[in-house]
C-alpha cells in the first residue's frame, strides 16, 4: 500500500511518516500543503491519503474536496488529521467525503485504527 501524509508542519510530517512506516505501511510520501499533494496524487498511484486540514495555499479540505472532483482520484480514501474536534466540523469532513477523521494529538494505535476503518469504507467492507 502506498500512503500521501500531508502536513505543513515539517515535524508533524515527520511524525506521521515515522508512525505509519513503523505500523508496517514502508511506501509513505509526503507533501507540505495540498497543492503540492494534488500534483502528488495525479502523478501517482496512492491507496489512502492522510492529510492536515489548517495549511496554507490549500486546506486538507480544498484537497478533498479537489479529490472528490477528480475522476481518477475520488475514490482514494481521506483521512483527516487535525486539531479540530468541533462536531461539525468532523460532519463537514464527512459529508465532503473524507473516510474518517483523527484528532491531534493521536497514539499509533489509534491512528492504526482510523486507517483500518478509512480503508474498509473505502472497499465496502
Amino acid at each position: 500500500m502506498r500512503f500521501l501524509a500531508v502536513d505543513d508542519s515539517p515535524t508533524m510530517l515527520r511524525i506521521i511518516v515515522n508512525t505509519l512506516q513503523r505500523l508496517g505501511y514502508p511506501e509513505v510520501d509526503g507533501a507540505s500543503d495540498g497543492v503540492e499533494a494534488l500534483e502528488k496524487l495525479r502523478r501517482g498511484d496512492y491507496d489512502l491519503v492522510i492529510t492536515d486540514w489548517n495549511m496554507p495555499h490549500m486546506t486538507g479540505l480544498e484537497l478533498l474536496q479537489e479529490m472528490r472532483r477528480d475522476p481518477r482520484l475520488k475514490d482514494i480514501p481521506v483521512l483527516m488529521v487535525t486539531t479540530r474536534s468541533v462536531k461539525e466540523d468532523i460532519v463537514q469532513a464527512v459529508k465532503l467525503g473524507a473516510c474518517s477523521y483523527v484528532v491531534k494529538p493521536f497514539t499509533p494505535q489509534i491512528l492504526k485504527e482510523k486507517i483500518d476503518q478509512a480503508l474498509s469504507v473505502a472497499t465496502g467492507r
